[in-house]
């Protein structure tokens, strides 16, 4: 193993470490997107058998499906707050953890519903569907709030040489 201390090369391997890392996160948010996504497929197919007529509809299932991929793309992964230890609680942090609450008990409920052939009696129906409605608004309103915060920095680059495996001779 080599060890890099040109300031040129540094940049270039420090530059190459950050793309792999923005593409990993990129690609871990759109696995909870479609995993939000899913869920929302569930509760609408489950809400869908009831006998409510705005449940069944394209536009309905529709939005339960983005409201799903928003909530989780968005809702989970909160930036941390910059000022820490203040005493006071992160709303942020508890709307993010009320929200993916709410809409994966809503999930889980529905896949019940589904693999048993139940059909929950009406008003339950309507609970199910404000359960995956708030969760989703809230975790989608915690992840853009989040982001508008100022944010505490997790990692600096290190001053100190890098060694790197692509260097060797």
């Amino acid at each position: 193993m080599r060890i890099v201390t040109r300031p040129k090369q540094r940049a270039v391997i420090a530059r190459e470490l950050m793309m792999v890392s923005r593409a990993a996160h990129v690609l871990q948010r759109t696995g909870l997107a479609m995993a939000g996504a899913m869920a929302g497929t569930f509760v609408a197919a489950q809400l869908a058998k009831g006998h409510v007529a705005l449940f069944g509809t394209l536009f309905f299932i529709a939005t339960t499906i983005v409201i799903g991929a928003a909530g989780f793309y968005l809702g989970i992964d909160v930036p941390k707050p910059a000022m820490r230890g203040t005493g006071r609680i992160d709303a942020v942090e508890l709307m993010s953890a009320g929200g993916i609450f709410l809409a994966a008990l809503a999930a889980l409920v529905s896949v019940y519903g589904i693999v048993f052939d139940e059909i929950p009696p009406r008003a339950w129906e309507f609970v199910i569907g404000t359960w995956w409605f708030g969760g989703g608004i809230m975790l989608a309103t915690a992840g853009l709030v989040g982001r508008q915060r100022p944010t505490q920095k997790t990692a600096a680059i290190s001053a100190g040489p890098i060694r790197d495996q692509r260097l060797r001779r």
